[in-house]
């Protein structure tokens, strides 16, 4: 049986487009918020990366990094990110959802509650930023068994001997880093070679789903679309931030931003 997961990259393929896939913090800035957040965008999105906040985070640039505080500010714990999530599947139209965060909070959770409680409150896949390869064997183990995809993740520089045992051991999608920077930095990279370094992993198996996230923006997604499937974060917690500050509505705000995106992979 196929998982969510892959058959949203399927229904996409129908559409002859990428992926669209989100990332919000969970809890950013409220609770309530982050789940009618979660809601207003999955009109547009076709998978929803949800990230758990974390106040030593390695990957997150500061726009990721000020929607961790201000959850955190607000109290947020991993029950709250389950609660959220249990929610949101509850509604209508509801989308795949991916966790998103670092393994320090699951080592401490514990490996197989963490996973039996994602399966129990309907999460379809786990991203950890510091679990690389191959020291997350057990862990992918441990979410197959339990129909949760465990999504690798790929760099530039990783080697194409590494690359081809990552892409061989991964379940229906891995993430590619684009360039070398953390999250929301500036496209260091030229589209194109982005999309030829895409290519040349794209070749090594032709059946993952394989996305690409980094630097995508309003002004750089059209340029990636021959891709699976683009991840926009930072720009979303931007956006968040800057609602806030201005006193607007961040829920109106990200449903017309995401919008905007996915007319842009049309």
């Amino acid at each position: 049986m196929k998982s969510q997961i892959s058959l949203a990259f399927q229904n996409c393929r129908k559409e002859n487009r990428p992926a669209l896939l989100t990332y919000t913090v969970a809890g950013d800035n409220t609770k309530k918020r982050s789940l009618e957040i979660l809601k207003s965008i999955s009109k547009y999105a076709d998978i929803l990366e949800i990230g758990f906040p974390h106040n030593a985070p390695t990957a997150d640039g500061p726009q990721i990094q000020n929607s961790s505080h201000r959850a955190l500010k607000n109290g947020l714990k991993l029950k709250d990110v389950f609660q959220i999530v249990k929610n949101y599947k509850k509604s209508k139209n509801s989308k795949p959802c991916i966790l998103m965060g670092y393994y320090q909070m699951v080592h401490r959770y514990g490996e197989k509650k963490f996973v039996n409680k994602c399966k129990q409150v309907g999460v379809s896949g786990i991203i950890l930023v510091d679990l690389p390869f191959p020291d997350n064997k057990e862990f992918a183990k441990l979410c197959k068994k339990n129909s949760i995809t465990f999504v690798q993740l790929l760099s530039p520089t990783t080697s194409k001997k590494r690359m081809k045992k990552i892409i061989a051991s991964s379940h229906d999608m891995i993430y590619y880093i684009s360039m070398l920077s953390t999250t929301g930095g500036k496209l260091k990279v030229s589209p194109r070679k982005i999309l030829e370094n895409y290519n040349r992993i794209k070749r090594i198996n032709k059946s993952k789903n394989l996305v690409i996230g980094f630097g995508i923006t309003n002004k750089t997604i059209a340029s990636l679309k021959k891709s699976d499937g683009l991840v926009v974060g930072s720009a979303l917690c931007k956006e968040i931030t800057r609602s806030l500050k201005n006193r607007q509505n961040p829920v109106t705000k990200l449903n017309k931003m995401v919008k905007g995106l996915k007319n842009k992979i049309i």
